[in-house]
């Protein structure tokens, strides 16, 4: 069992994946939760576990920054809205950086890999400079992209002596998810609605730094990233968790993200979300439902398939499971980060995490 003090944490953020990672804080003895901040005047001074559906824990939620920065903790960990956001989330996460606090978060999924060209300097230059004024340390994590779409492929490729191309796939089922979709994706729209998604330089921003960052750490440079995008549209109506998608509106979209080297497709990032497991039946599907998948063809060629599940009896769906993964990710890097010299950090600075204190 590991002696070492636990870490003092604060946690920004309770919607989703915030009040799930906080229930597993309150009863990791390798952690300390000391604050919360939150961006909802509703939820300020209420008992956190009373926002997260818990016990009391005795922490009250605080739209605070400079309050939270003043517990001197080890660590933020950020569960921030998106990077539809990001002056909120760089104005928070900066003033923990030049304090000197590491951050670990989920928010800005570009910053996955801060070296892509899509990243806009007014998203790069404050944090450069926050992390240098503080001599701290930023990780950005997340499944979109994330450890599935980074950390499984690149693994599996180090078993290999060539490989010819990897695609890591998201195959999973918004039935029961009640997570944004709509204007994102267009699921639950008409098809001749425009989702922000489907625009080429947002897709690539938002969801596929990790392509870049794959084909730099097999060391080659991409001549370029292309997408595809295919909408499936429903000939009857089907019931979500958000409501009832009506015959003749989108119920499955597929989108690729595709790193182009030597006039070939080497790296391919995937999504196959689908409203119902009958949707789009053309389209790919893992052995098992609800799964991230990847596929390397090389030498050898590698087929690996993870599932995320709740099995605790709640019911809760396999994408909600994989949320909580994605915040979890975050949590436990925290003592690597940690130990890391200040600046960005991606998964390729990372050591192994294996998630001290979790079996007790």
């Amino acid at each position: 069992m590991s002696t070492a003090a636990p870490k003092r944490i604060v946690i920004w953020g309770t919607g989703v994946v915030g009040s799930m990672v906080i229930a597993e804080v309150v009863k990791h003895p390798s952690f300390e939760l000391v604050g919360v901040g939150v961006s909802n005047p509703a939820k300020v001074g209420k008992d956190v576990g009373e926002i997260c559906g818990i016990a009391p824990v005795g922490v009250l939620a605080t739209d605070d920054v400079d309050a939270l920065v003043a517990l001197a903790p080890d660590a933020l960990v950020h569960y921030g809205p998106t990077a539809q956001y990001a002056d909120d989330n760089i104005r928070v996460m900066s003033a923990f950086l030049r304090a000197g606090i590491d951050v670990c978060s989920t928010a800005m999924t570009p910053w996955v890999w801060p070296q892509m060209k899509q990243n806009p300097p007014n998203w790069i230059d404050p944090i450069t400079e926050a992390c240098e004024a503080g001599g701290a340390s930023c990780f950005t994590t997340g499944i979109d992209p994330g450890f599935a779409n980074d950390l499984f492929p690149m693994t599996l490729m180090g078993l290999c002596g060539e490989v010819t191309s990897v695609r890591a796939s998201e195959l999973l089922d918004y039935t029961d998810y009640e997570g944004d979709y709509e204007d994102e994706m267009g699921i639950g729209r008409s098809p001749e609605f425009t989702p922000l998604l489907e625009i080429p330089d947002l897709l690539i921003m938002a969801w596929g730094a990790t392509v870049p960052m794959m084909a730099h750490a097999v060391g080659i440079e991409l001549d370029d990233i292309t997408t595809t995008w295919e909408k499936w549209v429903t000939p009857t109506d089907r019931t979500t968790a958000k409501g009832v998608i009506e015959a003749g509106n989108v119920a499955a979209i597929r989108f690729t993200i595709n790193g182009i080297y030597q006039g070939r497709e080497v790296i391919t990032l995937e999504h196959v979300n689908r409203i119902g497991l009958d949707a789009a039946p053309d389209w790919p599907a893992g052995s098992a439902d609800d799964v991230y998948r990847v596929d390397i063809v090389g030498s050898p060629s590698i087929v690996q398939e993870t599932s995320f599940r709740f099995t605790d009896g709640s019911g809760r769906a396999p994408a909600v499971a994989g949320c909580l993964a994605t915040g979890l990710r975050a949590l436990n890097a925290v003592p690597a980060v940690n130990d890391l010299p200040a600046g960005w950090v991606t998964a390729l600075d990372l050591p192994l995490v294996p998630g001290v204190g979790t079996i007790r």
